[in-house]
């Protein structure tokens, strides 16, 4: 079963469960550490807090142009830099390009893969994706931190949970997330 998570848990102990956000920041405010950043950035935070005793300040959040002027300077032709932020002005840009336009994971990914490229390159890359998702094998791709979502993706893409609803995805979930290591859903194999 899943150890409290107080800091007497060592950080590989620690590493091996799974712990809801809501908790991370939890245990953060109680030992004096920034509870805000991204699920990754707490845990990290608090792993190496539980194996060093050291306080990690959050990462230099970068500074931003305002809105206003991000939005008027906004074109095709805008390049793509090391610090691009998926901001309200940028989603505005998008929309007007792309009427159902959103931050998908694929999207976020693209903008930091692809420093150097335009916002030509992001709307031809958001129509691709749109292709490959006709496809009937294609699979969503669901970043880390969504550990959740991505195992009931592969508990229902398991044929043997032919039938079964999501509240048996749900309480396999549990199970899992109360086990030490990987919270990957694995399709068993019957002997």
């Amino acid at each position: 079963m899943r150890p409290p998570l107080t800091k007497d848990l060592n950080a590989h102990e620690f590493r091996n469960y799974y712990w809801l956000k809501e908790e991370l920041q939890s245990f953060c405010r109680e030992n004096g550490m920034s509870a805000s950043g991204a699920k990754l950035e707490l845990t990290d935070r608090i792993a190496v807090f539980l194996q060093t005793g050291e306080i990690q300040q959050p990462l230099q959040k970068r500074k931003t142009l305002s809105i206003e002027n991000i939005a008027t300077n906004l074109s095709l032709d805008t390049v793509i830099t090391e610090n691009h932020r998926c901001s309200q002005a940028v989603r505005a840009f998008f929309k007007a390009e792309i009427p159902n336009f959103h931050f998908s994971t694929y999207i976020q990914n693209y903008f930091k893969e692809n420093v150097g490229k335009t916002y030509r390159d992001v709307v031809n890359a958001w129509y691709e994706e749109l292709e490959r998702q006709k496809d009937p094998a294609y699979k969503k791709v669901i970043a880390p931190q969504f550990e959740y979502n991505q195992f009931i993706q592969d508990y229902f893409a398991d044929p043997k949970n032919s039938g079964k609803t999501r509240d048996d995805a749900i309480t396999a979930w549990k199970e899992i997330k109360q086990l030490p290591g990987s919270n990957k859903y694995i399709a068993k194999h019957e002997e």
